[in-house]
This record gives structure tokens, C-alpha cells and sequence, in this order.
């Protein structure tokens, strides 16, 4: 077989590298399987109580039920570790790691109980676990929305 070469030819050949990498991104290609979620899990607020006025720092403990604490890079089964969303209006996708941000805060090493120095003004909190790779299980555990009140 004999390849031709025009003028252009090696334009079009880009266009279609870059075209099969729109359509095909190498993250497709690398996705991590979800962990599926334990029969029954879920998790929830101990503390804070929805609807509280709080001074000072927040404290917050984070419950599970039907599932157990690891921290975050080891693979035990029916495990996962706490993520704490702060003011989240849109689930980050859970089919990938939760990002690290002011809004999704990580607790890899196992933690149930943290304090969380927020402003003044009225907060929501939600709990979403995460497995051993910081990706929500399948389906994700994740708590009802807390809204809480931080005074001056």
C-alpha cells in the first residue's frame, strides 16, 4: 500500500488527531472504576444539628452507617473516608477524585470530627464519602444538606 502525499495532507491529519481527542479525551480511556457502595450505607451529621447558630468555629462530627472509616489509599472493603461540601450548589462529577477546594474539604486521613473556621453568615454543609481513591461509591453516600447560621 502506497501513501500519498498532497499539500495540506499533514493539516488534515492533525485536524483528525485532534478531532478523535475531542471526541475520545485519554481520560475516557483511564477511568478508574467506581467502588461500589455497601447495601444499606449512608452517612450523616452528628454535629452540627440543621438550622443550629454557632459561634466561633464549627464543630463537626461526621457518623456512617453500614460502612467503615479508612483513610484515603487503602483499598479495605466496604470503607471510605469523609468529604465535607461548603456551600455547594453542584455536585462535583462523581465518577472522578473530588477536587480539594475551599468547598470540598478532604478528610483522607480517617478523620470523623474536625473544626471548621467558616465567616459569619449562613452556611450549608453536606457529607459525601469518598473511597480509597477520594471517588464517591456507586452510588454515592452522601448526607442531607445541612444549613447552618455562624454569628460574629
Amino acid at each position: 500500500m502506497r501513501t500519498i502525499d498532497y499539500p495540506g495532507s499533514s493539516l488534515i491529519r492533525v485536524g483528525v488527531a485532534l478531532l478523535a481527542m475531542a471526541l475520545f479525551p485519554v481520560a475516557a480511556f483511564a477511568q478508574v472504576p467506581r467502588t461500589p457502595a455497601p447495601e444499606n450505607a449512608s452517612v450523616y451529621f452528628i454535629e452540627p444539628a440543621d438550622g443550629a447558630t454557632i459561634t466561633g468555629p464549627v464543630r463537626v462530627v461526621m457518623g456512617l452507617r453500614n460502612l467503615g472509616v479508612a483513610p484515603a489509599g487503602a483499598d479495605l472493603p466496604n470503607t471510605g473516608h469523609h468529604h465535607i461540601l461548603v456551600n455547594v450548589s453542584e455536585f462535583p462529577p462523581m465518577d472522578a477524585p473530588l477536587p480539594a477546594t475551599d468547598q470540598v474539604r478532604h478528610f483522607g486521613g480517617g478523620q470523623t470530627e474536625t473544626m471548621l473556621e467558616l465567616p459569619a453568615g449562613t452556611h450549608t454543609l453536606q457529607l459525601l464519602v469518598g473511597d480509597h481513591n477520594h471517588i464517591p461509591h456507586d452510588p454515592p453516600i452522601i448526607s442531607e444538606r445541612i444549613t447552618i447560621t455562624v454569628s460574629p
